[in-house]
């Protein structure tokens, strides 16, 4: 009897960590250089007649440096992208600053999610016990639910969230679009928060990220989070109905 040969697995090379190398090096440098000063709201409000000029009179090249800067903020997971969603609706306005913002944290989360399912997923997989692929299977059945869940409720950082569904096979199209729908709320939240912020800059007016969730958007978006799990729920249902002793059986005439 011959032996069977070895599964088939993707070997290991060290050339697969050099996105993980990149983006440990962009943290470094970003810490080192002291970057992190220029996300923040006093930042925003020293500079704030520069950047304004420099919006109206740059136009489109503002609005595809601003995407890069948020991109690259999302993609290194750096502190500041709840700052530069404010920014938005500072430089943008509400419809055009919401704008660019989707699109720019969709773009950036999903470099990450996509660098850390093909560079650490393999790895992940090998380490882990049996638990990981029945975890995989239950998230995967709804996974486009249970991402919308996670975007909406503001209760898990914004990168854990780019992170773990990775490592949890699910698809890149399904991230894409759960990240994309499931983040519209509340950047329209921030965006229109910081639309509002120059006449609190004007009037000498302090402003922390703190007051931006109320309870009540917290709770309107927490019912945005309660829709997005009726699938999930109406499936679960269906299914312990199904599973009753004839219920499955028709009646006859």
């Amino acid at each position: 009897m011959t032996p069977q040969p070895p599964s088939a697995a993707t070997p290991f090379t060290w050339r697969r960590l050099i996105p993980v190398l990149v983006f440990v090096a962009g943290l470094v440098a970003f810490f080192a250089l002291g970057l992190e000063r220029y996300l923040s709201i006093d930042a925003l409000r020293q500079h704030r007649s520069v950047l304004r000029v420099w919006v109206e009179t740059s136009g489109l090249l503002a609005a595809l440096v601003f995407m890069a800067v948020y991109i690259i903020t999302v993609a290194f997971s750096l502190p500041g992208a709840t700052v530069l969603s404010i920014a938005s609706g500072f430089l943008f306005g509400s419809i055009w600053g919401t704008v660019l913002v989707i699109i720019s944290a969709t773009l950036g989360a999903t470099i990450l999610f996509s660098i850390a399912k093909t560079t650490l997923g393999d790895i992940l997989r090998a380490k882990a016990g049996a638990w990981l692929p029945r975890l995989e299977a239950g998230f995967r059945e709804h996974a486009l639910s249970y991402l919308l869940v996670l975007r909406l409720v503001p209760i898990f950082p914004f990168f854990i969230i780019n992170l773990v569904p990775a490592f949890l096979g699910v698809s890149l199209s399904t991230f894409i679009l759960g990240t994309f729908i499931g983040i519209i709320p509340g950047s329209f939240v921030y965006v229109t928060v910081g639309a509002g912020l120059g006449s609190v800059f004007e009037a000498g007016g302090t402003f922390t990220l703190r007051g931006v969730l109320t309870p009540q958007i917290v709770t309107a978006l927490v019912g945005l989070a309660v829709l997005a799990l009726i699938p999930i729920i109406y499936k679960k249902l269906t299914a312990q109905r199904g599973a009753r002793p004839g219920a499955s059986k028709p009646h006859g005439p």
